[in-house]
């Protein structure tokens, strides 16, 4: 196993040094992108690094002295270069205020790698190690971010984030044109892109919790009410939600509303960003009446398969594991077991399994669904 190279990467702390390294790029670069973020008392992840690198030139782009978004929108958000990133989710959604619908052209070297049969979630590191044949060092993994000035270890730390980002791109585009995988990756790349930059969070929030499954369709509704405000005001107060309302006590609240202030104030000590003005909005929305259109409106919130269901849930996984080892993906990727879950119960055709995953499973699984 060879030892990490040492990566030369350039300090851009101002407006005219990041547009020069763009401006430098080809229209149709392929750039490797990563992000260094914060994420302790905050709803939004704060960006505090941005790395990037292309052929053998790095940058280190520090976000904390200048507005970097003007200058990355027409380059990444806008034209041709391939931006090409590991793992993108949370850089994605850390860079949404930036370029709020991603780059345009989103290159996932996790996915790749899951379409080309090296495994669901492979880490860079392993990435590295299998086709750059190096050991990458993750010492810097739970620094401080947002100091400066940041460390030595911390800048050669972030530089080799994206250095090996050009070898694993090269490598696993030919291994996707060779299987002819490289149209199947660059939706699951569109999908992620979209995930990422849906900004006003998941429209039925109750589906998550489901603690709730078997409740009445009234208090369904009233905990997605309840689920909602907390994310919109998290985002507002830019706190994390369960500082404003934890899922136990939502779930509580939904039940059982409180029926005056105090009672509410005693239910919800220890919500750190809960102050008097949230209360008072908060008690004042659970006092509501649920009306039929807030019902209607609600998703039905799945539970656990059961007795057919059961049965059901167990042959349709079996015909993903089938159609996932005839075409040597993993099982998850091609259908992850909660997306099942939920078919299986609900017996909506899942938006996960549009595109083509529909191609491979919609002639298979509908006929597998408890009568």
């Amino acid at each position: 196993m060879l030892l990490p190279v040492t990566a030369d990467a350039e300090w851009i702390d101002n407006r005219d040094a990041l547009q020069a390294w763009l401006d430098a790029l080809p229209a149709a670069a392929s750039v490797g992108v990563d992000t260094e973020f914060m994420r302790r008392n905050t709803f939004h992840p704060q960006l505090a690094l941005l790395q990037l690198g292309w052929n053998g030139r790095h940058a280190l782009v520090d976000p904390l002295a200048f507005d970097i978004g003007d200058a990355l929108q027409p380059r990444l958000g806008d034209g041709t270069a391939v931006t090409v990133m590991h793992s993108a989710s949370e850089d994605l959604e850390t860079l949404a205020p930036l370029l709020p619908d991603g780059p345009q052209q989103l290159f996932d070297t996790q996915i790749a790698a899951a379409f080309v049969g090296m495994g669901l979630g492979l880490s860079y590191r392993a990435l590295v190690a299998e086709l750059a044949g190096v050991d990458l060092d993750k010492g810097e993994t739970r620094s401080d971010w947002l100091q400066r000035p940041l460390t030595d270890s911390q800048r050669a730390y972030a530089a080799l984030d994206v250095v090996y980002l050009k070898t694993i791109h090269d490598q696993l585009s030919e291994r996707l044109q060779q299987r002819d995988r490289s149209a199947w990756h660059a939706e699951d790349c569109e999908r992620l892109k979209r995930r990422a930059s849906h900004r006003d969070g998941d429209p039925q929030p109750q589906r998550a919790l489901r603690a709730a499954a078997e409740w009445p369709r009234e208090k369904q509704a009233l905990l997605r009410r309840l689920l909602l405000w907390r994310d919109g005001r998290a985002r507002s107060l830019d706190r994390p939600r369960p500082w404003l309302m934890d899922d136990t006590l939502a779930l509580s609240l939904a039940a059982q509303p409180a029926t005056t202030l105090s009672d509410l104030e005693q239910r919800s000590r220890g919500q750190r960003a809960l102050r008097s003005a949230q209360r008072s909005e908060l008690f004042e929305l659970m006092s509501q009446p649920v009306d039929a259109d807030e019902i209607a409106a609600t998703a039905r919130i799945p539970a656990h398969p059961q007795g057919n269901a059961k049965k059901a849930l167990a042959a349709m996984k079996q015909e993903v594991d089938d159609r996932a080892t005839a075409l040597d993906l993993p099982s998850g990727l091609l259908c992850p077991r909660k997306v099942l879950e939920e078919y299986v119960v609900t017996a909506e055709w899942p938006e996960f399994l549009e595109g083509w995953r529909r191609e491979v499973l919609h002639d298979h699984l509908p006929a597998l669904l408890p009568a």
